[in-house]
């Protein structure tokens, strides 16, 4: 169960990095890249975050991308909210297929 601090901690990650990831990404390729949930341990050290990146066909290379950078994406967000947190958390970050999942099931209920 997640603490209310959990959770305001997780809102303010997930928001702050859709704005890092949108001002990367918009200057490059047509890529999207999604927070869709943040995760934080109880400690607050750690985030998981679950990423949905568009298009499909190169999800891989980018999200190979991502984890590669993931110390500068750490200092970028901490340069960001360091003076609303006492720790800059550890990043983890992970593809989230449950759009794709939900498509799949959706696909399988119309036959």
């Amino acid at each position: 169960m997640e603490t209310t601090r959990q959770k305001k901690v997780a809102g303010l990650i997930q928001k702050e990095m859709s704005i890092l990831f949108q001002k990367k990404i918009s200057n490059s390729k047509s890529i999207i890249i999604s927070v869709t949930t943040v995760r934080m341990s109880p400690d607050l050290g750690s985030a998981k975050i679950y990423l949905s990146i568009f298009p499909e066909d190169n999800k891989e290379d980018i999200f190979t991308e991502i984890k590669e950078s993931k110390n500068t994406l750490r200092y970028e967000l901490g340069e960001v909210i360091r003076n609303q947190v006492r720790r800059i958390p550890e990043l983890f970050f992970y593809i989230d297929d449950s759009l794709n999942y939900a498509a799949k099931i959706d696909e399988l209920l119309k036959k």
